[in-house]
């Protein structure tokens, strides 16, 4: 392994067509192997992509869109990834903000913020805009997880620790502005387990509000 070897290599959301070209996974097999890289992963817009991309023997974890609004990845991937010792990186887990709890129907955003121009997936991939839900049916949901939240956890708080009580996720990736979004990012591992029942109540907020809507799509 060389000085400047790279740790960990992700292909970001390349075309579908990639994951059906194994001289693709074969060339970063090849910088394993001269010490260019040390590991390699994907990430991923579909469940369809990361349960084709762990196919790969040495594809070590997947990056893909986790949160209270998009479930669907803790069914059939999360059993495969742990069969097959592959790490989840769980990206967009505050739902572009909306799972922070703390944007309203008049927020405003930046012309250059996807908030703003991509609700339609007019860019890029809808789903990457507050997890592909219109706007004003995720403040309804929201509400609904507000109301759930235990006490002494902040929405932002709630929705991380959601994550952390799947044994497949690796890690989350939430971003931030602030020193005390920082911080409060990572006091979330501290907090305690959610309850059986809370977990419950998250589920019937995401049927009532959600899985029509996305759970097919992503």
């Amino acid at each position: 392994m060389t000085k400047d070897a790279l740790d960990l290599l992700q292909l970001h959301c390349p075309p579908v067509q990639v994951y059906y070209m194994p001289e693709v996974f074969g060339v970063l097999d090849d910088l394993v192997k001269a010490g260019k890289i040390r590991y390699y992963g994907v990430s991923v817009e579909k469940v369809e992509e990361a349960l084709k991309a762990i196919e790969y023997p040495n594809v070590q974890t997947v990056q893909i869109i986790f949160n209270m609004f998009r479930h669907r990845p803790a069914e059939l991937l999360f059993e495969q990834v742990k069969k097959r010792k592959v790490g989840i990186l769980a990206r967009v887990p505050l739902a572009s903000g909306m799972l922070t709890g703390k944007l309203k129907p008049d927020s405003a955003f930046a012309s250059d913020d996807h908030r703003r121009f991509n609700r339609l997936g007019e860019a890029f991939d809808r789903g990457e805009t507050f997890s592909g839900i219109d706007y004003e049916v995720g403040l309804q949901a929201v509400e609904e997880l507000k109301a759930i939240c235990p006490p002494g956890m902040s929405m932002t708080q709630f929705a991380l620790r959601w994550i952390l009580m799947f044994d497949a996720v690796s890690r989350a990736i939430p971003g931030a502005k602030r020193p005390s979004q920082v911080e409060e990012n990572f006091t979330v591992s501290d907090l305690p387990p959610l309850s059986d029942e809370t977990m419950a109540q998250v589920v019937t907020v995401y049927n009532r509000y959600i899985r029509e809507r996305v759970h097919r799509y992503w």
